[in-house]
């Protein structure tokens, strides 16, 4: 891809490159230039520029976009839930028990083994060899709908919907205890463990903010189930936020205490769903999975 050159105006004078970059180069989203510049593919009057660095009139940006990396990850056969499908982008309802694209130990039979399988090419290449077209994720023992994206301008409009939190997120929850309040919201912030780095956790320190809303759906015997919408995404947001409340994710092995219910063989937490604005025709979608059986069971259990 050629190099994207662009010279500062008057008008944009004392602007932050990131946000200037973002404004005048289609396709490139304030997060994509930042990791641009890390990956010093940005200069600026012929030097590696800050991220945070204030522009001046006549100032000179050369934007080199690199050409995406073969994909590391090898094409399985593994069968698809695929809910919505076109040339931009797909739905895919992911069972429990599948990781959504390779890592240390789990290089085979991941949503991403899956999708390059099913798409072949068609993938955006953004967030790098190991996830193409992966937009945003869920935990591996946690099932539901997830968008994947077929190419980086998709990707882009995508991943901005989920940062100006105009991207629709719902979840139902099995949590352990009766919830007091038929509905709430829970605005904490979560970073990483202090003393685990395996796990999150509400803290004040290097951390983002993180709101969750939720809403009691049926109550149980010791247990509730729950509607939780995410107005920010952040790892382990629902499980960490429910457990910080007192009500943790029923088999929730890393939130739900020394008591977790093993034999769910992982969190009861399905991601039910999903709304956003297609990022070519600019129409609003939504989608809808019903619960799987592992989640209507344990329902039936605790009746």
């Amino acid at each position: 891809m050629n190099d994207i050159i662009l010279t500062v105006s008057e008008n944009a004078d004392n602007i932050r490159i990131d946000r200037f970059i973002a404004e005048n180069a289609d396709g490139l989203t304030r997060s994509a230039v930042q990791k641009l510049i890390e990956d010093n593919n940005i200069t600026v009057n012929g030097i590696f520029p800050s991220k945070n660095l204030k522009l001046k009139f006549g100032d000179e940006i050369i934007v080199n976009i690199p050409k995406p990396e073969p994909c590391e990850a090898v094409p399985e056969n593994i069968p698809l839930d695929i809910v919505f499908e076109d040339d931009d982008l797909l739905v895919v309802n992911k069972p429990r028990d599948m990781v959504v694209h390779p890592a240390t130990g789990n290089y085979s039979g991941t949503l991403v083994n899956a999708l390059l399988y099913h798409c072949g090419d068609s993938l955006s290449g953004i967030n790098g060899v190991l996830r193409p077209g992966i937009v945003h994720r869920i935990d591996k023992d946690t099932s539901g709908l997830l968008i994947v994206a077929k190419n980086d301008f998709s990707h882009n409009l995508l991943a901005e919907q989920i940062k100006e939190h105009s991207f629709t997120r719902k979840y139902q929850a099995v949590v352990v205890g009766n919830v007091k309040d038929d509905s709430g919201t829970i605005n904490a912030p979560i970073g990483r463990h202090p003393t685990d780095r395996k796990k999150m956790a509400v803290t004040a320190k290097n951390s983002r903010n993180a709101v969750t809303h939720y809403k009691v759906i049926a109550r149980y015997n010791g247990y509730t189930h729950v509607e939780l919408t995410l107005e920010t995404g952040r790892t382990h947001q629902i499980r960490v936020h429910m457990a910080y409340i007192g009500h943790p994710v029923a088999g929730d092995p890393v939130y739900g205490g020394k008591k977790y219910i093993t034999k769910l063989n992982g969190q009861c937490l399905h991601a039910y769903y999903i709304s956003f604005v297609h990022p070519r025709t600019n129409q609003t979608l939504s989608f809808s999975a019903p619960l799987p059986e592992y989640f209507t069971d344990f329902l039936k259990s605790i009746s």
